[in-house]
């Protein structure tokens, strides 16, 4: 006997048991083997694609009181983290409330105020500013930072592509203002100072900081270089414009044969507008003393400008 079609909603996404029968859908047909309970109330289609969001809705939709919160939440959102981060769902419900309790989840009892949940294709999840605050007791400073820049990071018109920030650095500091007692606010008041609109990743946000503690004076980003004609025709991932100096992260794309011919080519545009460029690779971001400072530090002697 052929199995009862799901409806369409259902194909792509996790569901309630709830949901599943409000929609015409049999109790036995929820007990088919092409779908899974990964836990109680809850159905996913098995061997289906899902996004993150879509296998998180099931488990909002059980609770209006719960939400989906900390490193769950900033996964869901693209927030780049470290690979050793807690992998399992973290759910959170407000304080005075029980912690959400289910099969591998983690749940938290915390306050959450006005404005700080949002719906995020159908899932309750915390907003940007606030999933960033709950990471301040998660990540050390310098992954905080970075998840930090990814939310605020901008490009105007003239970039080639331009980005919107997802919130920005007077809402982070907004956030964390508005509790007081939150686990993790020292950590998080220390990365505020640090975070800059402009880092496109991760290592860009660490070459950026281990210039700042080797003492060498913070790169700007954001920076273009024009021609004659003010047309824009570079776009440093960080730059000294005082000392006509452009630095260039070069990640793993880099080793791609279409890719080093534009790089040769930007940087001979770079050299033809007056600005040296200094490329960087990962290994110059390791170790003690990493390379990216004595690069940099030369550079910027070479300039006649000792730093």
């Amino acid at each position: 006997m052929r199995a009862q079609e799901l409806p369409e909603t259902f194909l792509n996404s996790s569901f309630t048991v709830k949901e599943a029968l409000a929609a015409g859908v049999s109790r036995s047909r929820l007990r088919a083997a092409d779908l899974s309970a990964p836990t109680r109330g809850v159905r996913v289609p098995r061997g289906a694609d899902l996004t993150l969001l879509a296998q998180l809705h099931a488990v909002t939709a059980l609770d209006d009181a719960t939400t989906v919160s900390e490193l769950t939440a900033a996964r869901a959102r693209g927030i780049p983290l470290p690979f050793w981060a807690d992998q399992r769902i973290h759910l959170s419900r407000t304080r005075g409330g029980t912690h959400p309790r289910r099969t591998g989840v983690i749940g938290h009892r915390t306050l959450l105020l006005p404005g700080e949940v949002e719906y995020l294709a159908g899932v309750r999840i915390t907003s940007a500013a606030r999933t960033w605050l709950d990471l301040a007791h998660h990540l050390p400073l310098a992954d905080l930072v970075a998840a930090g820049d990814h939310l605020v990071n901008e490009h105007g018109p003239d970039h080639p592509f331009p980005r919107t920030p997802l919130c920005t650095p007077a809402d982070l500091r907004r956030v964390t203002l508005d509790h007081p007692k939150m686990k993790g606010k020292t950590n998080a008041l220390a990365a505020l100072e640090l975070i800059r609109p402009g880092a496109d990743s991760p290592q860009e946000t660490r070459m950026r900081l281990i210039l700042l503690d080797h003492g060498l004076p913070e790169p700007r980003l954001n920076v273009i270089l024009y021609d004659s004609w003010g047309k824009p025709n570079v776009w440093p991932d960080a730059a000294y414009p005082e000392h006509r100096l452009s630095l260039q992260y070069d990640g793993k794309l880099h080793d791609e044969a279409r890719q080093y011919e534009r790089d040769i080519a930007r940087a001979a545009i770079t050299a033809e507008l007056g600005w040296e460029e200094l490329r960087i690779s990962a290994s110059d971001l390791r170790g003690p003393q990493p390379g990216v400072v004595r690069k940099v530090r030369r550079a910027l002697h070479k300039s006649g400008r000792a730093a």
